[in-house]
């Protein structure tokens, strides 16, 4: 480990009880300290994560009293890296869908770029739904407009190392989405700070059966939402975001 890169890992979960124990061992095998944050889940996941906070060597649990969404977890998560001196986060969804082995590589080049976000680009298979690839798509799109680039291939996969000194002072200083709209509002906030970000390509699955929290209107609201919230930021950000454009 290099002076001044101290990475950790922060895990959101929600009722993944059936696979958040291969997820936590992936993350502790590539020599990670673990944040287990428990955004308000029935209990049988409960008694589950405490049995693997109690049973595994530098993980600490973090308990929300209700669902708060995705989003707030992280957040918290990052609140408590910070707290303890951490530099770089690791954040992994419990689900099981991100190709662990890939951890060590994400790693590897976030302490070769300590300055950067370094990302997961997913490599889907037949498994993906129609509805989540087209999805995405229109996603994609918009984000493209609201940078004014083709530079963020991918807003939606939440397998990423993040510099935490770049990201508490955005959440800080402004309004991150809590819930399925944090993934993509916060890449898009931090490349408007000019916050490097790098790539690397991953294979994601979506099993047969995986567990979704994706609530058809209250989510897709929340996501329009969230469009016009960055369509706007981009209007009075065009000047800077034309000339980074044509320099």
């Amino acid at each position: 480990m290099s002076i001044g890169f101290v990475p950790c890992s922060v895990i959101p979960v929600y009722n993944h009880e059936g696979t958040v124990a291969r997820v936590l061992e992936a993350v502790r095998a590539a020599g990670l300290p673990c944040f287990l944050v428990d955004d308000g889940s029935r209990p049988e996941c409960a008694r589950e994560l405490a049995r693997l906070a109690a049973r595994t060597e530098r993980t600490r649990l973090l308990r929300l009293p209700e669902n708060r969404g995705k989003g707030h977890a992280v957040m918290v998560g990052f609140e408590a890296a910070a707290a303890q001196g951490f530099t770089h986060v690791l954040q992994v969804d419990a689900d099981g869908q991100h190709s662990l082995e890939d951890i060590p590589r994400l790693i590897d080049d976030a302490r070769d770029h300590p300055d950067a976000l370094v990302c997961g680009r997913p490599i889907f298979d037949a498994s993906m739904p129609a509805v989540r690839r087209y999805g995405r798509y229109l996603t994609h799109a918009l984000v493209w407009l609201e940078t004014l680039s083709l530079d963020i291939p991918d807003s939606l996969c939440g397998f990423r190392v993040y510099p935490l000194r770049a990201v508490m002072k955005l959440v800080r200083e402004e309004h991150i989405g809590a819930r399925m709209d944090f993934d993509v509002e916060i890449l898009v906030r931090l490349y408007w700070r000019h916050v490097p970000l790098r790539w690397l390509s991953t294979r994601v699955v979506y099993p047969l059966d995986g567990i979704s929290h994706f609530r058809l209107l209250r989510d897709n609201a929340r996501m329009v939402g969230l469009q016009l919230r960055l369509l706007s930021g981009m209007l009075w950000r065009l000047p800077a975001l034309v000339s980074r454009k044509l320099a």
